[in-house]
């Protein structure tokens, strides 16, 4: 279990974590945010599934990535998004002291968890996938055995994810978002036509190259990408329980959150 006051990351910092920016851009551009990293000098040798797939099996650590738009260490893409004019307007609206989902405990949502610091499992064969990830000890689990999105799909936090391999690359595609949640920490956002193209690389040992693709046309004019390295992590998955120190919102100074449903007309 996470020692006491460790579950506050996400109830309390996770609002604060990252400086307000200034006034968000209104166009997409050519730049891409600098990046630190440089290729990664190679190790061991992929290691391989019996039908010879790359294995993706292992506890990786990821690039904290609180805004997608800000160089970090192993993280580039583009510094300004291509926003639409409800994408922007949702951008300029958004303040976490309203109430954050994230403070009171609920799932961060695929993108975001991505883009945690905590690290995540991978465990997989020749037909399914899962994501153990530490944040919350949620997951998730796709076929990766080339197979569609079912016709009708009931909206989660996560989504619902398909995956095919080209070639030694792992491909996840993932449809079917509630649109409730926020891509990072400084609230950048999407909606509940979120598409995600997720792409896995494992080009040795101990890197995996990793890409994220948002496709989402009600907040952005155009697909953008981020690309990350993730590298083993050394040590196992520990018990994560958000609920168990939120002081803050039980004392009140964080407010509660809401799902945007209730303040729907019935």
């Amino acid at each position: 279990m996470k020692a006491p006051g460790m579950c506050c990351v996400a109830a309390v910092a996770f609002v604060g974590l990252v400086p307000w920016s200034p006034a968000p851009a209104v166009a997409q551009t050519a730049q891409e945010a600098t990046t630190e990293t440089s290729p990664a000098t190679p190790t061991e040798p992929t290691p391989r599934l019996p039908n010879g797939r790359p294995d993706l099996t292992g506890i990786w650590q990821r690039p904290y990535v609180p805004n997608v738009t800000q160089p970090r260490p192993g993280h580039k893409g583009p510094s300004v998004l291509p926003y639409t004019a409800w994408g922007l307007e949702n951008w300029w609206n958004y303040d976490p002291a309203d109430g954050d989902y994230t403070a009171n405990c609920m799932p961060f949502g695929l993108p975001r968890t991505i883009n945690g610091p905590w690290p995540m499992r991978i465990m997989h064969n020749e037909t399914h996938i899962a994501f153990l990830f530490e944040l919350g000890n949620w997951f998730l689990v796709a076929d990766v055995d080339g197979r569609g999105h079912p016709e009708e799909l009931e909206p989660t936090w996560y989504g619902h994810s398909v995956g095919r391999w080209e070639g030694d690359t792992l491909v996840l595609d993932t449809i079917g978002f509630n649109g409730w949640t926020r891509l990072d920490t400084r609230g950048h956002p999407h909606s509940d036509a979120l598409h995600l193209i997720e792409t896995y690389e494992r080009i040795d040992a101990d890197h995996i190259n990793y890409t994220i693709t948002v496709d989402d046309p009600k907040t952005y004019t155009t697909p953008w990408t981020n690309e990350k390295v993730f590298t083993p992590f050394d040590g196992e998955l520990m018990e994560y329980v958000c609920n168990e120190n939120n002081r803050s919102l039980w004392e009140g100074r964080l407010k509660f959150w809401t799902p945007p449903w209730r303040d729907q007309p019935q």
